[in-house]
């Protein structure tokens, strides 16, 4: 069963077109990175999921309930961990954590919430008191109460040290594993690229794309940046190279040269320059990142689409 299921899924805001037609599945047991640009319409899918906004027209299924119908239960079995949280100055952690269990009516340990997020040695100081950090994680152990079957994280890395987001990441790993779905939205694009399963890239209120990030390389024929260190370029060779199959480009820097590439043989690039007299020292591949994938899904074909997120 999919966890969450968009139909036609379309929302306005007056004259303003946050959300197109919206189809997406993710499944269950993914960690499904939602990306887009600001004002994408990533903050209203997630309030539409959530009941906060009620779509004009086209259908959200959560854990097989509809969310315009069914929202309790939805959000009995849906920990989130929401973008502009708040926390209240005068409760401890652990009245936070607690104040959550209450709601769900679940008898977790709020002290082991607190600990699998680390800041169990904060658990009686008032969250007044902790940096943004420390309250990312307490919104966290929040989310996590009750096991829920979803999690719904919005930018769940904002004002985290690395140590930090790389906690973050284990922990939603250990989620994925024991069964939950994760959906997560964030603009730390090394961060989506480190964890998520697949990813859809939202552009203007429309699906840009919906694929793992190896899928979306090889949509865009991204390839790899090949960078090759020389004694010296030799005359011709840069020519030589741009004949072989599949190479995109080659830029010379001194002795280093850079071939992208879209599926052009690597063996065949370095005898290239081989046969043309330069002695080949080094070479590293590395291949297109989420970021540049992400800049051709979204400025690419900007222009042609119409509408915008307010939220």
């Amino acid at each position: 069963m999919a966890a969450i299921q968009l139909e036609g899924l379309t929302k306005h805001f007056g004259d303003v077109v946050a959300l197109d037609n919206v189809d997406l599945t993710v499944q269950e047991g993914e960690i499904f990175g939602f990306l887009g640009p600001n004002g994408a319409g990533k903050s209203t899918t997630i309030d539409v999921l959530l009941d906060f906004v009620r779509p004009t027209a086209g259908r959200a299924m959560v854990l097989g309930f509809d969310a315009q119908r069914e929202p309790l239960a939805i959000r009995e079995r849906t920990g989130v961990l929401p973008d502009a949280y708040q926390v209240y100055d005068r409760l401890t952690g652990r009245q936070h954590v607690q104040f959550a269990l209450d709601s769900l009516h679940v008898d977790d340990d709020p002290e082991a919430l607190l600990a699998r997020v680390n800041i169990e040695n904060a658990a009686d100081r008032p969250a007044g008191d902790y940096s943004q950090g420390m309250r990312q994680r307490l919104v966290l152990a929040m989310a996590l109460a009750g096991t829920p079957d979803l999690l719904v994280l919005d930018e769940p890395t904002t004002g985290l040290d690395p140590n930090g987001a790389r906690e973050m990441r284990r922990i939603i790993r250990e989620e994925r594993d024991r069964g939950a779905t994760v959906f997560f939205s964030s603009h730390i694009l090394e961060q989506v690229e480190a964890i998520c399963d697949r990813v859809a890239i939202l552009n203007r209120g429309r699906i840009a794309a919906v694929d793992t990030i190896e899928g979306l390389r090889d949509a865009t024929e991204a390839g790899e940046a090949l960078t090759i260190t020389v004694d010296t370029v030799p005359k011709g060779g840069v020519e030589r190279v741009e004949t072989v199959e599949g190479v995109q480009s080659v830029a010379v820097d001194g002795d280093v040269v850079t071939v992208h590439t879209n599926g052009g043989s690597k063996t065949t690039i370095l005898h290239a320059l081989e046969d043309c007299g330069a002695e080949i020292r080094d070479f590293t591949t590395e291949e297109a990142s989420l970021e540049e994938l992400f800049a051709r899904y979204t400025e690419d074909r900007e222009a042609a689409l119409p509408g915008g997120d307010p939220s």
